[in-house]
This record gives structure tokens, C-alpha cells and sequence, in this order.
């Protein structure tokens, strides 16, 4: 008889489980993106050096006269290590900073979705739509609640998850896969919504920025993927409620409540709205209603104030440049409306410390934007990003690899560099002066390739630790199943993810290319 000690048996790990490990191990390894950003500009400086001493140039592609062209036909690279860059690096540092376009946008949107937000008007209608939705499409309440509610991120996250799992709960199924259908639409259909938020303007200005190494004149709205959005929500709402009741709730299983952390009968149930909140958010909705009238009124006839007064279209109007104003008038007064009835805002002193407040949570926002400005304005000076973009298509050329199907390998490029770059800013800034006019030299436009990036950015953003809101879900998560750990969170989401994935690329290709329908307002699907 064997009286020793039983080793157990180490737990298999599969393959995607240990390259999700992986995943996180490199991501880990990755500075702070502020640090990220000022090595990429410094790495610009150092290459523009070697490059230019090596008399790097590629033809340029644009045909004579057309804006930017080099006079010679050829583009060149160009040093920053002499005494010609240094001076051009000094004389416009702050001036790379102030224009560059994010950051007007983002500060002037969020004046807004701040005063939404810190009124309780966000938070009251995220209640409703939930809190009143009949049991039997709750489901569908919750990750349709979601999707809307990353037009304000923080609110979907800090809300609307936690809020979901203790619907579910209170109904009697698992309130994990509430949290994970929340969690799905909020995070997963990241890039789909009925309304613009601040994002928005913040990738366009990117988008912007990137298409003009190509083309200095070209303008790229806020509402440049609106439309392709809009058809999104629906994808979106009806792939994570399918999955939800059809995948994950199976998988999951009867609840225990012994599992939670904490006595959930001791945490109280739901907090329907109360009456003056009810009234608030009706009064609220009437503004709303009010504000499209007046923007409809300005833009549908052909004598509107805000179309194009040369043209009398929509394409380049006011309506569509001045985006930004539209959502800070759009959030603010049904903010203060909702505020001012429920006893939140009793002066504008109320209004401007909300409108303050939000303005201080972008301290860390700032700085990244500094020295990302920094690095887009380098490479476009050492013309780095010209001749990689040139590079880079005359080899998608030369494969054959021109068509449509381009975008299969690009939004799958976005899935994987998401997994360790988990802003959806800080990646795009870095990957958008690259594949921007890249894709613009064989034929698309930038509206469509940012529409693609947003897919890829947005599908694996529930199963990376590096999203900046894993570790919030995960603290919700644990306090129903107390020993759940990263493993467990990320093997729920990844069914939402794969079929996002999926169905997102699909609904792309028959948006764009088979019906040929445009991603947004006078956005063009192929460039040149």
C-alpha cells in the first residue's frame, strides 16, 4: 500500500487558452501608450535620419497637379537629425498639439455628454430602458441598452453591467450572463449606435489627419460611418441576445447563490425611477424631440440654414462638419433639463462644475494626445508615411491583393494588435498613417477603411485583459462567482466576440460592396 502524498495532476491548458496567455504576457511587456507614442516619435526621428542619408524615394502616385504632389515626381524621405528639422520641430511643437483635430473635438463633445451625464440623465434612461423592458426581451433590452450607451462609455461600464446581472438575478436566471450581454453590447458593439458620440469625432479627426499624407485637402466628418453604424445596433443587438440565450446561458448553467461573494439577498433589489425622475426624463425626451425638429428643419428642405449654402447639398455642409456642435447642443440641454427637475442643477454654478468636472477626468487624455500629435506630425514631415503607404500598395498590388477581400486580413490585423493595444485611440493613431493611404493609393477611401478598423477594434475588446474596463467587469463578475477568474470572463465573452466577428464582416461586405451602400453621409466607398 502507497501511503505517499498524491501529486495532482497538472490542468491541461488548451491552445487558444495559452495564447491568450501569451496575448497577455506581450501586453503586459508594453509601456504606458503616452510612453508608447513618444518612442514612435523618437523611432520617426532616428529612421528619417538613416532613410534620408540613404536617399530612400518611391514615385508618387498622384497625377500631376493634383495637391501635395512633389514637383519632380518622386517622394523622398526626409532627415529631422539636421539642423532644418530641428528648427521645424521647435517652431511648430505646440502647434502640432493645439491643431491637432481629436483633440478639439473629443473636448468639445464631452462638454456635453458631461452634462448629460452628471445630471443623471444617462444613468435614468439606461434604468428605463432595462428596468421596463417585458421579461421576455429583456434580453434584448440589455445588450440594445448597451449598444446606446457607449455613446457616454463610462456610463455602460460603471451601470448598466452591474445593473444587468442584478435584472437577471432578480428574474431568476444567472446574473453572469447578464453582466455578459451587457458587457457584449457595451464593449463588443463598441462601434455601433443609433446616435454619434464622442468617439466619433475623435477617430474622423485621426482618419483625417492620416488621408491628408495623400491628399492635403481631404475632410472626413464625424458622421462619416453613421449609417453603417446604424444597421450595426441591430447586428449587434440581435447576434448578442441569440448568443446570450442560446450559448451562454446553457453553458452557465442554474445559479447557486452560495457561489457569490457577498449575500446578495442583504444587497437589495432594482431601484425602479421615481416619479419626479419619470417626469424629468419625459420633460428631457421633449427637448430631445424639440433639438431634431430644429435640426431637421435646418437640413431637409432644400433652403435649409445648415446645408451647403454653395451647393444646397448636404455633402461638405454644416451639418455635417459642425457634427461636434450638434452632439454638444444634442447631450447638453436634455442634461439640463433632466437636472434641473430633479434637483441636481439648482444654478448654472451646477452646470459649470459638471461641465468642469468632466474636463478634469481628461487630464491622462491630454497628455496622449501630445505626443501622438508629435508622432503624426512627423512622419508626415519625414514623409515616412507616404512612402510606406506607396510601398505597401504597389505590394498589395503586385500579389493581387486589391480587392475587397483586402479588408478580410485588415480588420483581422485590427483584432490582434487590439488584444495588446487596448485603446481604441492610441491604436488607431498609430495604425491609421500606415493603412489609411495605403488603402487610399489602391482605391478606398478613408471613411471605409476607418468603418473596417472599427470592426476589428471593437470585436476583441471583451475578451483582452488590456481594455481598460476588463478589470471593472472582472470585480463585478467575481462578486456572483467569487473564485472566477480572467480565464473564466474571457471564455464567456469569446462566443460574443467570434460571432461579432463573424457577422460584423459579413454585414460589411454586403453593405458596401454588394449593395454598394455608403458607411455614412456623403461618404464616398472608393477614393480617386
Amino acid at each position: 500500500m502507497n501511503d505517499q502524498p498524491q501529486t495532482p495532476s497538472p490542468v491541461r491548458r488548451g491552445a487558444f487558452t495559452r495564447f491568450l496567455d501569451t496575448v497577455e504576457w506581450l501586453g503586459n511587456l508594453l509601456p504606458h501608450p503616452v510612453t508608447l507614442f513618444a518612442l514612435f516619435a523618437l523611432g520617426v526621428l532616428l529612421l528619417s535620419g538613416l532613410l534620408g542619408a540613404l536617399g530612400v524615394s518611391v514615385p508618387d502616385p498622384r497625377p500631376e497637379g493634383a495637391a501635395g504632389r512633389s514637383a519632380d515626381g518622386v517622394i523622398r524621405a526626409v532627415s529631422l537629425l539636421n539642423g532644418d528639422g530641428l528648427r521645424m520641430i521647435v517652431l511648430n511643437l505646440v502647434n502640432n498639439f493645439v491643431s491637432f483635430v481629436p483633440l478639439g473635438t473629443v473636448l468639445v463633445a464631452l462638454l456635453g455628454v458631461g452634462v448629460a451625464e452628471r445630471s443623471g440623465l444617462l444613468g435614468a434612461a439606461i434604468r428605463a430602458l432595462v428596468l421596463n423592458a417585458p421579461r421576455h426581451v429583456v434580453t434584448v433590452a440589455v445588450v440594445f441598452g448597451g449598444v446606446i450607451s457607449n455613446t457616454a462609455s463610462e456610463m455602460g461600464y460603471v451601470v448598466l453591467v452591474p445593473l444587468a446581472a442584478v435584472v437577471f438575478y432578480s428574474l431568476g436566471r444567472h446574473p453572469l450572463a447578464g453582466l455578459a450581454a451587457a458587457f457584449a453590447g457595451v464593449s463588443g458593439g463598441y462601434s455601433a449606435n443609433l446616435l454619434l458620440g464622442t468617439v466619433d469625432p475623435l477617430l474622423a479627426g485621426i482618419t483625417q489627419e492620416a488621408a491628408r499624407l495623400i491628399d492635403p485637402e481631404y475632410l472626413v466628418d464625424a458622421s462619416a460611418n453613421w449609417y453603417f453604424m446604424i444597421i450595426s445596433t441591430f447586428l449587434i443587438t440581435a447576434v448578442g441576445t441569440w448568443i446570450t440565450i442560446a450559448v451562454v446561458e446553457p453553458k452557465l448553467g442554474p445559479y447557486d447563490p452560495a457561489q457569490a461573494q457577498v449575500n446578495l439577498d442583504e444587497e437589495g433589489g432594482l431601484e425602479p425611477l421615481a416619479a419626479r425622475e419619470k417626469r424629468a426624463l419625459a420633460w428631457a425626451g421633449v427637448a430631445v424631440l424639440a433639438m431634431v425638429g430644429l435640426i431637421a428643419v435646418s437640413v431637409v428642405p432644400e433652403w435649409g440654414v445648415l446645408r451647403n449654402p454653395e451647393t444646397g447639398e448636404v455633402r461638405n455642409s454644416p451639418f455635417l462638419r459642425g457634427i461636434v456642435a450638434l452632439i454638444l447642443v444634442f447631450f447638453f440641454v436634455p442634461g439640463v433639463v433632466y437636472g434641473w427637475l430633479v434637483g441636481e442643477f439648482r444654478s448654472d454654478r451646477d452646470v459649470i462644475n459638471a461641465m468642469a468636472d468632466t474636463m478634469s477626468t481628461l487630464g491622462l487624455y491630454i497628455v496622449l494626445v501630445f505626443f501622438a500629435a508629435q508622432f503624426v506630425a512627423f512622419f508626415g514631415w519625414t514623409n515616412l508615411g507616404q512612402i510606406t503607404a506607396v510601398t505597401g500598395a504597389e505590394f498589395l498590388q503586385r500579389i493581387g491583393l486589391t480587392g475587397p477581400l483586402v479588408f478580410i486580413f485588415f480588420i483581422l490585423m485590427c483584432c490582434v494588435v487590439n488584444l495588446m493595444l487596448g485603446s481604441a485611440s492610441a491604436q488607431w493613431a498609430v495604425t491609421a498613417p500606415i493603412f489609411v493611404p495605403m488603402l487610399m493609393l489602391i482605391g478606398y477611401s478613408p471613411e471605409v477603411v476607418q468603418a473596417a478598423y472599427r470592426i476589428g477594434d471593437s470585436t476583441t475588446n471583451i475578451i483582452t485583459p488590456m481594455m481598460s474596463y476588463f478589470g471593472l467587469i472582472l470585480a463585478f463578475a467575481t462578486r456572483y462567482i467569487k473564485d472566477l477568474g480572467i480565464g473564466t470572463l474571457i471564455a464567456t465573452m469569446l462566443p460574443y466576440s467570434i460571432a461579432f466577428l463573424l457577422g460584423w464582416i459579413a454585414l460589411f461586405y454586403l453593405w458596401v460592396f454588394a449593395l454598394g451602400l455608403p458607411v455614412g453621409p456623403a461618404a464616398p466607398t472608393f477614393y480617386g
